[in-house]
């Protein structure tokens, strides 16, 4: 498939990766990633393989390439892990894998208390967050009392209390339910910061400014929703149609 290109110049800004790639024990997982992300809203569509989780690691900075180079705002992430803090936000698929505390104020206070704030400070910044959020009740509660979509939503808290300029989701909305979803889906719509979703579902991206497809680790397509999503559809379609999953993996 031809790859539709989004011209832009290559600057301090934003999240670029040249020719990127990161193998294990000699398997390429990603190979030859080049991008330079500024758009708002950004989304990676791909099949279950493809690449798309190891991506957000690398874009994260929680593993370091085995070729090329990432920058955040001109910064190594692997490297300066503290900057970091202040410059890229992660929402997984499974909040459990994300919280550590156990009750809702602990949690939320964590990440300040990372950012050099005092234990009084961090608190009054938790308040004021559940009480703009109308959840000032959760403050006391054991985090394993809330439901899945609660705790998906102290994760976001918890994110946006540290003010990053960058968000990263990975397939945020795989295990809630569809009202939950949709709650999630409007507060993060309307968040100030640059969003990439990344996700197997053509539905949850498509309001995005660009798209980039992973095929196989490497991209496939890159363009506007509209350019790259009804051929993703199609493929994806083409591929459910074939009696394909027969094989065992070696």
């Amino acid at each position: 498939m031809e790859r539709v290109t989004l011209e832009t110049s290559i600057s301090p800004a934003g999240l670029t990766l040249r020719d990127a790639g990161y193998a294990v024990a000699g398997k390429a997982i990603l190979t030859g990633i080049d991008l330079h992300l500024t758009e708002a809203r950004i989304g990676i569509v791909g099949r279950n393989g493809s690449g798309k989780s190891t991506l957000l690691r690398l874009m994260a900075g929680l593993i370091p390439p085995t070729a090329g180079e990432v920058r955040v705002t001109g910064i190594d992430p692997s490297r300066d892990r503290k900057a970091m803090l202040s410059t890229l936000g992660i929402l997984f698929q499974n909040p459990d894998h994300q919280i550590i505390f156990p009750t809702v104020e602990e949690e939320l206070a964590f990440g300040l208390r990372q950012q050099g704030q005092t234990g009084a400070e961090a608190a009054t910044r938790v308040r004021m967050m559940l009480e703009a959020e109308a959840r000032l009740h959760w403050a006391p509660v054991p985090v394993a009392s809330l439901s899945q979509g609660q705790k998906q939503w102290l994760c976001l808290m918890a994110v946006l209390l540290m003010q990053p300029a960058i968000l990263l989701l990975d397939e945020p909305f795989a295990a809630l339910d569809l009202p939950t979803q949709a709650r999630l889906t409007r507060r993060i719509a309307g968040l100030s910061q640059q969003v990439i979703t990344i996700s197997h579902d053509p539905a949850s991206v498509t309001a995005c400014d660009r798209v980039i497809w992973l095929e196989g680790g490497r991209i496939h397509a890159d363009g506007a929703p509209e350019a790259v999503l009804p051929a993703f559809r199609a493929e994806m379609a083409r591929l459910g149609d074939l009696d394909a999953d027969t094989h065992l993996a070696g």
